[in-house]
C-alpha cells in the first residue's frame, strides 16, 4: 500500500500542458534481470511529487559494468563503474529537426513552436552489477539498492546535487521521504545515520 505523496518542492518543471510525463526504460545489460515497470513507475511517482508536469520525458537505462566505466571516466573522469550516473538537459525544450545537423522538421510538418516542445528531463543510468555488490552494504539488498538509484538519479536531473554538507542533507531527506512515499524504507540505512 502506497503513503501519500510528499509535498512537492523544488522548481516546477512543465512541458506542454496536454501531455503527460512519460518515463522510458531499457536494459541493456544480463547480469541481473530488471523490473523495467517497477522502475518506471517509481521514477515517475518521484517526478509528479517534486512537480513536473506536462508532456515531459526522462530515460532510464541499466547497462553493464564495461559500459558504465566507459561513461563514468568519460564523463565524471573516473575510471571503473559506479552504480548510478544523472545527465541532466538543463537547456529546456528541444527544438525539432534532424539533430545532429538542426535541419528542418521535415517537408510535412509544420514547425512546433516552443510551448508545444516536449520537456526533455535527461537520462538516468544505472549499473545492475555495481548496484548488486554495494547493496549489502548500503541499502540492503537489490530491490532496496535499485530503489535508492532510481529516486537518487532522478533528483539528481532534477538539479539536487550532494557536493557541499548542506546539499547532501537535504538530497537523502528527499530519497528517504519518497522511497518512505513510494516504496519503503530500505531494510539498511544507506545515508550512515545513527
Amino acid at each position: 500500500m502506497r503513503t501519500p505523496r510528499p509535498p512537492r518542492r523544488g522548481r516546477r518543471r512543465r512541458g506542454p500542458s496536454d501531455g503527460t510525463v512519460s518515463v522510458y526504460a531499457a536494459d541493456e545489460q544480463s547480469v541481473h534481470p530488471v523490473d523495467l515497470p517497477r522502475w518506471e513507475r517509481l521514477a515517475t511517482d518521484v517526478l509528479a511529487a517534486e512537480g513536473v508536469s506536462g508532456e515531459a520525458e526522462l530515460s532510464l537505462l541499466f547497462i553493464d559494468a564495461t559500459a558504465m566505466a566507459t561513461l563514468n571516466a568519460g564523463f565524471m573522469g573516473v575510471e571503473g563503474p559506479t552504480d548510478v550516473l544523472a545527465f541532466p538537459i538543463d537547456a529546456g525544450p528541444v527544438d525539432p529537426g534532424r539533430h545532429p545537423d538542426g535541419g528542418s522538421s521535415g517537408p510535412d510538418r509544420d514547425p512546433l513552436g516552443p510551448d508545444e516542445l516536449p520537456l526533455l528531463l535527461g537520462d538516468v543510468v544505472i549499473c545492475p552489477e555495481v548496484a548488486i555488490r554495494n547493496a549489502p552494504d548500503h541499502a540492503g539488498d537489490a530491490d532496496d539498492e535499485f530503489a535508492l538509484l532510481v529516486v537518487h538519479g532522478v533528483l539528481h536531473v532534477l538539479g539536487m546535487d550532494h557536493a557541499t554538507d548542506e546539499q547532501r542533507v537535504a538530497m537523502q531527506a528527499r530519497e528517504r521521504e519518497h522511497l518512505l512515499a513510494f516504496w519503503r524504507l530500505p531494510a539498511r540505512d544507506p545515508w550512515g545515520n545513527p
